[in-house]
């Protein structure tokens, strides 16, 4: 397939200034063309994230990566909600690296998708942006009315003059609005005025998808393309010694074979010529600085740790005081493995290096690192690498590696063959499973240790949580940011906010050196300090007769959204109505300033093996702007945290990683998602995220549910009964 990106020709197009708050394009060629029809029809470009064509075709650049999770779904929504827009016309396309225009508003000047932000960051801007170009577009009409601007209604993309009987759809004004003033506060609706947002509107991306035409970063096929893949180092921090290439090089399709930082790259006609071409080469791996720990050794160095105070990340009360005079003391050591994002697309990227340029196609989740780390590599200015924002099939944070391992992969490669006979031809690199899975970057392994004391009444008096594992911000662009006084907040979040009224609780951390690399994964923090919390929490409530749920919800007195999805949950589930073999569990968790709760019904088999038969979510997000992309987060989110509590682990013997692909590193099986019944809090306040919030919550809920049935705790994931 061959894809056109040229620029596009502007010349005819007025740009125009910015209202506060709004970011629009002044001389922006990369964006121009984004923002370009696809018929070729001229088009108003009313700022840096809206068009309107003359055949009335409304496109919506975005600066979030679509993964799945419905972020272009969701930003469009908010445009066409304040333009009046009909759905069926607008397009979405992914917008260029530049973050001065296309910054994540909550990292400063900064590009690109992660923390489960998208909605929250861009939900006014976004807005804001959808009704100046309305206000464009109804002055251009007003003006060749010659009425009142105010006595103009617009419905479906239509505007409509009542008094004159005169009506216009945006393409039929879309030139001519380019002259008119950008109105410096447009004005937004109301909450009852919406249309489109809290309501259902059609995925974007749905068709395409459907269909086969989307475009993900494998489907990119340019003239002249190069196909690489990558040998690496059987153990972490070996590196290349030497190599033998020649029966590689004698296999049919294969270009050449070239050494790069990260190891030994082999280049064909097509994958598969270089997969089969890798077989052949004779590695001579210097392991001399190679690691040869083991994933048991780390847990027992790990336990070592816990035994002594770490750095302080919480301190309320006097914690030590507290938990010596309790009548009953609670102690619990949880284990949580190392874990791989793998997505269903493993990882890939195209670049092609020009005279004085770069091009990269990828489904780019970190913009403006990806964009600094590759100009670095070619000597170029990060101006000079346009990237392609494509669609990724999933991410689970991945994409946004903090050392943008594959795409300097890619780059080393192109730079490799620069002066050769090859230079200049576009290299594809793509990632095996076995690779994503063995080369990658991964949710780091966590031991955790609690204390809990209660009084003799029953009241839970002291909380004592200490966590031992790597740092994810240690060594990256963000440690300066945001590792204070020792404390990697990703480390404890989910346990340092634990939002339970208890007079003395402490948090603190042990942060380890491992040479395993790490990076977030899905829900980060949470997805381990979730599940002790509410583990913990609700062994305690059962060793002192209460009830999980009421205890909760006793605890959680001055917390109005935990308490809203909790009793929302617990309404729509029949909590306190048994169901003949059912188990019932409960937890609820904020991540990513949502709150979720769930109640999982749980069957177990007489084999040990564990049936969540339904699981009933009531979620506290804010404003919902789609429900359906809010439910299908939901039932993603918990899918994916299930998915790891009940196989997810990977697992380190002499260095080596023994996991490789679906069959020992298993994902999910479709007979074991259950019902989802998903529940929104009404809420008029802003948006935050749906992406991660759900998945951290699934684990203890159903590990709640199996310790109802069987009174017994599982203190290590993945899950294992028998």
């Amino acid at each position: 397939m061959n894809i056109d990106y040229g620029i596009a020709n502007i010349s005819r197009r007025r740009f125009v200034q910015a209202a506060a708050g709004l970011t629009l394009a002044i001389r922006m060629p990369a964006a121009a063309a984004a923002l370009k029809p696809k018929s070729g029809a001229e088009a108003l470009i009313a700022n840096a994230f809206v068009s309107v064509a003359t055949d009335g075709t409304i496109t919506v650049l975005a600066k979030h990566l679509e993964m799945g999770q419905g972020s272009h779904t969701g930003l469009a929504t908010l445009v066409a909600e304040e333009m009046d827009a009909d759905w069926g016309m607008v397009r979405v396309a992914g917008a260029p690296a530049d973050a001065a225009k296309y910054n994540n508003l909550f990292w400063g000047k900064a590009q690109g998708t992660g923390g489960s932000n998208a909605m929250a960051n861009a939900y006014e801007q976004m807005r804001r942006a959808g009704a100046s170009a309305r206000a464009m577009l109804v002055s251009a009409a007003a003006r060749a009315w010659q009425v009142d601007a105010d006595a103009i209604e617009v419905e479906q993309g239509v505007m409509r003059h009542a008094a004159s009987g005169r009506h216009a759809s945006f393409g039929e004004f879309a030139l001519a609005a380019a002259s008119e003033n950008v109105p410096a506060e447009p004005k937004l609706k109301s909450a009852k005025q919406f249309r489109l947002i809290g309501k259902h509107v059609p995925r974007v991306d749905s068709k395409a998808k459907t269909n086969g035409s989307a475009i993900y970063t494998q489907d990119i096929q340019l003239p002249g393309m190069i196909v690489a893949v990558v040998a690496h180092p059987p153990r972490f921090l070996a590196s290349v010694r030497g190599f033998d290439a020649a029966a590689a090089r004698r296999m049919p399709g294969v270009f050449d074979v070239v050494a790069i930082p990260s190891g030994v790259a082999v280049l064909a006609r097509d994958y598969w010529s270089a997969h089969q071409a890798r077989e052949k080469l004779k590695i001579d791996w210097d392991e001399s600085h190679a690691w040869r720990g083991n994933t048991e050794d780390l847990i027992a160095d790990y336990r070592k740790l816990a035994q002594q105070p770490g750095t302080s990340a919480r301190q309320d009360g006097n914690v030590e005081a507290a938990l010596a005079s309790a009548a009953k003391v609670f102690e619990a050591e949880y284990v949580f493995p190392y874990l791989a994002h793998a997505a269903m697309e493993p990882l890939n990227c195209v670049i092609q290096l020009g005279a004085d340029q770069c091009e990269v196609w990828n489904g780019e989740q970190f913009q403006t690192v990806d964009q600094a780390v590759i100009a670095g590599i070619f000597g170029l200015k990060p101006e000079q690498v346009k990237l392609n924002m494509l669609y990724a099939g999933g991410s689970f944070g991945r994409r946004a590696n903090p050392g943008s391992d594959y795409l300097k992969e890619t780059a080393f490669i192109a730079k490799a063959l620069a002066g050769g006979k090859l230079a200049g031809r576009p290299v594809k690199l793509v990632w095996s499973r076995e690779d994503d899975t063995r080369a990658g970057w991964y949710r780091p392994l966590y031991l955790h240790r609690l204390r809990a004391g209660v009084d003799a009444a029953g009241k839970l008096v002291a909380w004592q949580h200490r966590i031992v594992g790597q740092s994810i911000l240690k060594g990256t662009p963000f440690e300066g940011a945001m590792v204070k006084s020792g404390i990697d907040p990703t480390s404890v979040e989910g346990a340092a906010n634990l939002p339970y009224a208890i007079p003395n609780l402490s948090v603190d951390l042990h942060t380890t050196t491992v040479p395993v690399p790490v990076q977030w994964w899905r829900s980060v923090g949470s997805t381990h300090t979730a599940y002790s919390s509410e583990t913990f929490l609700d062994e305690i409530a059962l060793a002192t007769g209460k009830d999980p749920l009421a205890w909760r919800l006793e605890l959680l007195a001055g917390k109005p959204r935990h308490l809203a999805a909790l009793k929302l949950a617990a309404e729509h589930a029949g909590w306190g109505t048994p169901s003949a073999g059912i188990a019932r569990g409960v937890a609820v968790h904020e991540a990513f300033n949502t709150v979720v709760a769930q109640i999982a019904d749980v069957r177990l088999g007489n084999d040990g093996s564990i049936h969540v038969e339904r699981v009933v979510v009531g979620v506290d997000c804010g404003i919902a702007i789609n429900p359906d992309v809010i439910r299908a987060q939901m039932e993603g989110g918990l899918g994916y945290g299930l998915s790891a509590a009940l196989h997810g682990a990977i697992t380190i013997v002499d260095g080596q990683v023994q996991q490789s692909n679906f069959h020992d590193y298993m994902p999910l099986r479709i007979d074991e998602m259950p019902k989802v019944d998903v529940h929104i809090v009404a809420s008029a306040a802003p948006p935050t995220g749906v992406g991660e919030p759900a998945t951290p919550v699934i684990a203890p809920a159903v590990a709640n549910a199996i310790a109802q049935a069987t009174g017994k705790r599982l203190y290590r994931l993945p899950f294992k009964l028998a």
